[in-house]
């Protein structure tokens, strides 16, 4: 479902069956808020095989959900008060660490609580910087993804590092827990992302020749049983790409439910399903940024922090299983 459609018609695959449905419409609608859901589960505007149900309902495969949201109100970006967690700013831009949760611009059921909405009562002046509903916003992150992100507060830096992520020279890693046990110890994701064929709020690995170049590398910082923590560099920028490409191997990122496979185990510790839960995304977190200064051509590299999100479930991880860590020469 795209933003300003009214209704949305979803079957669900088979290695969805057994997902609550409130579970379900989370990952299937990422852009709608949790809130957003719940009242469409409660006044009915949510069916499956046309019989409304409630947030708890266990769905089956091959069964029809439908969603229904109205006509869309008249979208309007207006500045909002909400706390930034600014890394770095001078006239020309800012650094910012998104929290889990937060969506970067306007879109279906988020209107508001918005990255954009934020950047705009904070710095007012990237109110004419780059595309509508997105001031200065020169990348972004997935709603549950969190981690840095670099803002232009004038055009020319605008300019000047929207060249800089087309040549791809801007330096992204990232910190990820996936499920399963990579055995290799790091790698190269070289294949071609795209939209799903079949599941348009999805995207998807494609035939060579199809979709677009997407190349990730990847190295193994430890192991667990039965998970895996890694970091991830970003040589491109498609949709979702971490999460299709980590996904591709057989290892998705842990809260992921869009792009779990059927043949990932369920998670059985209730204490890792409350952290999990507690995510409020997924775990993956943008934690270093490195690009040239727009305005000087100074190189300037951030990283922040892992969030609590993140350290809880690895602390879980260690203490209930004796992690393998990978030693220099295995790498």
């Amino acid at each position: 479902m795209s933003p300003g459609e009214p209704r949305g018609e979803f079957r669900v695959r088979p290695e969805e069956a057994g997902l609550r449905l409130d579970r379900w419409l989370t990952a299937r609608l990422p852009d709608l808020s949790r809130t957003r859901l719940q009242v469409l589960v409660h006044t009915g505007q949510v069916t499956v095989g046309g019989q409304p149900r409630k947030a708890a309902y266990r769905l089956r495969a091959a069964e029809r959900v439908s969603v229904e949201l109205g006509t869309p109100e008249p979208e309007v970006l207006a500045p909002e008060a909400i706390p930034l967690t600014i890394v770095f700013e001078d006239a020309h831009l800012l650094v910012v660490d998104k929290p889990a949760g937060m969506v970067v611009h306007p879109g279906a059921g988020h209107r508001s609580g918005t990255l954009a909405g934020a950047l705009l009562a904070h710095a007012p002046e990237v109110a004419g910087v780059g595309g509508p509903g997105r001031p200065g916003i020169v990348h972004r992150l997935d709603k549950g993804t969190s981690g840095l992100l670099v803002v232009a507060k004038r055009a020319h830096a605008y300019q000047g590092l929207v060249r800089q992520f087309a040549a791809r020279s801007v330096s992204r890693r990232y910190l990820a827990v996936v499920h399963g046990e990579l055995r290799r110890s790091e790698g190269v994701i070289d294949v071609p992302i795209g939209r799903h064929p079949h599941d348009r709020v999805r995207m998807a690995v494609l035939p060579p020749g199809r979709g677009k170049a997407a190349l990730t590398e990847f190295l193994v910082l430890e192991r667990f049983s039965g998970f895996t923590c890694l970091e991830a560099r970003l040589k491109t920028g498609r949709t979702h790409q971490l999460r299709v490409h980590l996904a591709s191997l057989g290892h998705p990122v842990v809260g992921d439910e869009t792009y779990r496979r059927r043949s990932t185990p369920r998670v059985e510790d209730p204490a890792l399903n409350a952290l999990v839960a507690a995510l409020n995304g997924v775990a993956l977190y943008a934690q270093t940024l490195g690009f040239l200064h727009p305005a000087t051509g100074e190189p300037l590299e951030f990283t922040s922090a892992l969030p609590e999100r993140i350290t809880r479930l690895l602390s879980h991880l260690r203490n209930t299983r004796t992690p393998r860590a990978v030693s220099e020469s295995q790498r």
